[in-house]
């Protein structure tokens, strides 16, 4: 396999992280940028990515450092805004950013991380809808080679959703009073979701597609969170909200330094975050189960397990 020189931006993230571990370890030259490099020591420590000072939204540093690249991958997201200039900012602007300096450089070759829904004609949910304006900006540039993810929620060390609500429980241990108790979501394992980014790097021939990625398992965001509490030891009540009563749980919330929930993670809420058709089978990769890899970070494993607890409510 031809070793590739790669421009990531959000490498520093939990996604990014994990992928360039693994890009390096395939033996690609990878430069991450960030605005606080002394931050992400750990990175460093673990890859010899090359982790350079830089302003994402600056297109004259864009340029700089995309010339001489074979790739550029952008893993860049927000989930929670209190208002749409950011989210635009972040999901539509610097798209637009990166694809002027991918076209001034000549670099063709685009992996672009979107989001499961993202459709530019969402009405409510704004992360949704800039995450679609973004996505359709990149494949519709001209010149570009570019591939786009779209996964469900991604599990792993580290990430941000079994972890968080791991946290929250531990906040409210009798207990716990949930928002859109009945979304559904097919997890997705982070080392799933870097192997299918290396599989596109290396092959053309999905330049130009709009890949869904989900694990094989959908549930509940109830039945997600239970386990979340059965894993770590705790026997809280899951309390599923009534609907008015979890839109002022999310106004309420996003008030919270860290913004654990908002109005517009609500929205996004309303649409199951599940895959028509996940690009796994394609590839030929089979995805890891959750209780798989979850109890082994969250420090304690479940005595009945998520599989064989709610293996009949899991809808493939």
């Amino acid at each position: 396999m031809k070793k590739l020189s790669i421009c990531m931006l959000g490498g520093t993230g939990f996604i990014g992280s994990n992928l360039a571990m693994r890009l390096e370890q395939l033996g690609h030259q990878v430069t991450v940028l960030s605005r606080r490099p002394e931050r992400h020591r750990k990175l460093k420590v673990e890859t010899n990515a090359h982790l350079v000072q830089a302003n994402p939204y600056d297109t004259e540093a864009l340029k700089s450092l995309f010339s001489g690249q074979d790739c550029v991958v952008n893993l860049v997201g927000i989930l929670n805004e209190m208002g749409k200039s950011r989210f635009t900012q972040a999901h539509v602007e610097l798209p637009r950013g990166i694809v002027k300096a991918m076209r001034e450089t000549g670099v063709t070759r685009l992996l672009h991380m979107s989001a499961l829904n993202a459709n530019v004609n969402e009405s409510k949910s704004i992360y949704l809808k800039t995450k679609g304006e973004g996505e359709d900006l990149v494949h519709q540039a001209p010149g570009l080679e570019v591939t786009s993810f779209r996964p469900s929620v991604v599990f792993g060390h580290e990430d941000h959703f079994f972890n968080r609500f791991a946290s929250l429980l531990k906040l409210s241990p009798l207990m716990f009073p949930l928002a859109c108790y009945n979304s559904r979501f097919a997890p997705v394992y982070v080392g799933d979701v870097v192997q299918v980014f290396c599989n596109a790097l290396e092959d053309p021939g999905t330049a130009g597609k709009r890949m869904e990625l989900c694990g094989p398992e959908t549930y509940s965001l109830g039945e997600l969170v239970r386990y979340t509490a059965d894993t770590i030891g705790m026997k809280t009540k899951i309390s599923p909200l009534p609907d008015f009563l979890a839109r002022i749980q999310a106004r309420l919330l996003s008030l919270v330094p860290g913004k654990p929930f908002s109005l517009d993670n609500y929205y996004s809420l309303q649409h199951d975050s599940v895959c028509s058709e996940s690009a796994f089978a394609s590839l030929g990769i089979t995805p890891v189960r959750a209780n798989a890899v979850v109890p082994a970070y969250l420090g304690q494993s479940s005595q009945r397990g998520m599989y064989n607890k709610y293996r009949k409510t899991a809808r493939r």
